[in-house]
């Protein structure tokens, strides 16, 4: 009889606060075609996570599901079809949701190779703040070299991003935040 490994996930079983979240050890999943099972060794945290255990964001996956958009860890299996990746490789990715457990299928086509000298813990936190950031910047402010830029609530992670992205454009950027602390 074949062993069933079990692996701990974190659960949104009803939507609530994030208080009602839960931890449970689930049967290790599968890579399907074109999928990729990872080792998660970081998950980001992030607003959009809150958002969706409550049901008040723009999707609203079936309960139960594991909350997390964004992870970084290592390849441990590949499904069928999959070439672009190999077990062991070192990856990040932004998934809708699945991030919070010790193991995560992605599909193929969303990872995102690791370069050297980068972390799991900051690669995990990339994703997010700056494609939100830059998706602003570039898209909806045109933001070009030369220009002004206030970044309101430049203290948290889009916020620093937001500067960081706004100073490599070529932008003047003035920071702002709520205390001098967060300054």
């Amino acid at each position: 009889m074949a062993e069933h490994l079990l692996v701990r996930a974190v659960l949104c079983k009803e939507l609530g606060p994030p208080s009602g979240l839960v931890v449970e050890e689930l049967p290790e999943p599968t890579p399907g075609n074109g999928e990729v099972l990872l080792e998660v060794r970081a998950a980001g945290v992030n607003f959009p996570d809150v958002l969706i255990v409550q049901g008040k964001y723009q999707f609203k996956p079936d309960l139960p599901f594991s909350p997390g958009i964004e992870v970084a860890g290592v390849v441990k299996a590949v499904g069928s079809g999959v070439s672009r990746v190999a077990v062991g490789d070192r990856v990040m990715t932004a998934m809708l949701w699945g991030a919070f457990a010790e193991l995560a299928v992605v599909d193929a086509s969303r990872i995102i190779p690791l370069p050297d000298g980068i972390d799991f813990p900051v690669a995990a936190s990339l994703i997010t703040a700056y494609g939100t950031s830059l998706y602003a910047l570039r898209e909806r402010a045109q933001l070009k070299a030369g220009e002004t830029l206030a970044v309101l609530g430049a203290s948290g992670g889009v916020g620093l991003a937001a500067v960081q992205l706004g100073k490599k454009i070529g932008a003047r950027v003035i920071a702002c935040a709520s205390t001098d602390e967060k300054l």
